[in-house]
């Protein structure tokens, strides 16, 4: 495990050791503002009012499609600190076409190379996108280090985290990261 939790630091990796993030999966992406700052705007009403940084990177989402290959785009939002995604993977490789056990697990390999057209990739290329052109405009923002994924295993999960996302800008008072 990587990074630092409370006073104890990690070394490795939070994502799981024997999955490739290349896999196609649906993929539950969340990331955060630096601090949780309101960078992307306020939540009135229950809608999302975006601001410029906002608009942003709403646009910028949608142009995974235009940047990643075999990529599909579930439900997604923008909230005043993060966003929520789905991402699918469809067409790469699947975890039925494993090739014989390696050295090292999937996890201890993706330190030398994510590879393209991975999670990780396509996250990374994402926010640097948004950063850029906020950059550009200056308008105060940055992203957190990291980004939180789940793996979507099932039809029902799928269906539920669309749900949840659609209705997050509804349910932002009671949201974790509010």
């Amino acid at each position: 495990m990587s990074g630092k939790s409370g006073n104890k630091f990690r070394n490795g990796s939070i994502r799981l050791q024997h999955w490739d993030y290349g896999w196609d999966a649906a993929y539950f992406i969340t990331i955060c503002t630096k601090d949780r700052k309101h960078f992307f705007g306020e939540v009135h009403d229950g809608e999302i009012k975006l601001s410029s940084a906002g608009v942003i990177a709403n646009v910028l989402w949608y142009e995974i499609l235009h940047h990643a290959k075999n990529v599909e785009l579930g439900e997604f939002v923008v909230m005043p600190n993060h966003i929520h995604g789905i991402i699918i993977l469809n067409g790469n490789k699947s975890p039925w076409e494993q090739s014989p056990e390696p050295e090292k697990t999937i996890g201890q390999q993706r330190f030398q190379n994510p590879g393209k057209n991975t999670i990780s990739s396509i996250v990374g290329s994402y926010k640097s996108a948004v950063t850029k052109y906020a950059n550009r405009r200056n308008l105060p923002f940055g992203w957190q280090p990291l980004f939180h994924d789940r793996i979507i295993r099932d039809s029902r999960s799928f269906q539920n985290i669309s749900a949840y996302i659609q209705n997050n800008p509804r349910n932002w008072k009671e949201d974790n990261l509010n």
